[in-house]
């Protein structure tokens, strides 16, 4: 018992603690390197290679949430786009308010609003003038959509592949009422053209820095916050979850609160992450609540290695580092390479990137007297 609690408590091992540490130093050091040298300078980081890293790690952070409730307590969702989405959406209300008379009509209403024929705010637009609303929107509207939608879906019991469908139904219906030019969304084209964030030009390198650093920390904590849940009496409860929920609710636990916890908290870490998206790469529409979005983020999670929480980190930066690869080099082939790497992984790395290299430490470490007893009896003989 003492050793299984020990394998828990040190999830990561020393040398995984100083990789990540150094790994966040480096990162942190991004935007410093950016603003101190000049651009042709050796050690200057361009401005798109810090933009690309900051979009990496904002879906490093939907795929550590994903992990949280897939990894470790079983429950598949294909319909994470949508609360990465709805954080966008709710970060993106104030960054439209913030433009103020800046747009093309010069307008106190969004361009889109004053195209439309619209004169003044939906109800549902009130106060999001104010920057710490809209944060409160960024972690109320995804959690208590999260938290309805999950309390009857766990109460009915519904689970497994029909639990993922009805997910990814849930997308969908979303994706189309967005796309809708009356909901006061912005339609097809969403929010875009932002100009600034509490004061500050979004696009000033300054302000982008600042954002960036938002970001990894964000990362940072939420990685932190996981490990401490999954290494706690409720990470082991989450863990029976998955492993056999019925065993778990003979021994006198009831699994609906403890799946309904994760799943909340796992949508409010997706739209954070959503919210710090938008104003780093200044659009938000409908399509990020695509069913591709949604099955994209399976696959960071799957490749990275599920159930290890640094292993969708680790697919997220991978994948999504190949796709902006592909795409500019064989921008045909991507979803080609994608499928070949998705059923590469499920066949040969089942436990992903992480599980491979665990895989090859403990080749290494393996010794002759490590061989079972019938191997030595045969070479014996």
């Amino acid at each position: 018992m003492n050793a299984r609690v020990t394998s828990r408590k040190s999830l990561f091992s020393k040398r995984a603690w100083t990789a990540l540490a150094v790994v966040t130093v480096v990162a942190a050091a991004l935007p410093l390197l950016n603003l101190v040298f000049p651009a042709g300078h050796a050690l200057h980081v361009s401005s798109y290679v810090m933009g690309l890293v900051a979009k990496f790690m904002c879906f490093a952070l939907a795929a550590l949430a994903l992990d949280l409730v897939w990894g470790y307590t079983g429950i598949l969702s294909l319909g994470h786009g949508l609360f990465f989405a709805l954080g966008g959406y709710a970060h993106g209300m104030y960054l439209m308010r913030a433009i103020g008379r800046d747009g093309v009509y010069q307008s106190h209403l969004p361009d889109f609003m004053v195209f439309l024929d619209w004169k003044e705010y939906p109800w549902y637009w009130a106060m999001t003038d104010n920057f710490w609303y809209c944060m409160l929107l960024v972690v109320l509207v995804p959690g208590v959509l999260a938290f309805v939608f999950g309390y009857f879906a766990f109460r009915s019991r519904i689970k497994g592949v029909y639990f993922s469908i009805i997910t990814q139904a849930l997308t969908y219906a979303a994706m189309l009422l967005f796309f809708r030019n009356d909901t006061g969304f912005g339609g097809n084209n969403g929010f875009t053209d932002f100009k600034r964030i509490l004061g500050f030009d979004i696009t000033a390198p300054g302000t982008r820095a600042v954002l960036y650093i938002v970001t990894l920390a964000f990362l940072v904590g939420a990685l932190l916050l996981c490990r401490w849940i999954v290494t706690s009496r409720l990470g082991r409860v989450l863990q029976g979850v998955r492993d056999s929920e019925s065993r778990l609710m003979f021994i006198g636990y009831d699994p609906l609160w403890f799946k309904l916890f994760v799943w909340t908290l796992s949508a409010v870490l997706c739209g954070i992450a959503g919210a710090l998206y938008v104003p780093q790469v200044g659009i938000i529409n409908p399509s990020e609540m695509s069913a591709a979005n949604s099955i994209e983020m399976v696959v960071w999670v799957a490749i990275g290695g599920r159930g290890t929480l640094v292993g969708p980190i680790i697919g997220a930066f991978t994948v999504n580092g190949l796709k902006s690869w592909f795409t500019a080099t064989f921008p045909d082939l991507w979803l080609f390479a994608l499928g070949l790497l998705f059923i590469l992984v499920t066949l040969f790395m089942r436990k992903g990137i992480l599980g491979l290299f665990e895989d090859v430490k403990s080749l290494r470490r393996k010794t002759p007297a490590d061989k079972p007893v019938e191997e030595k009896s045969r070479e014996a003989a």
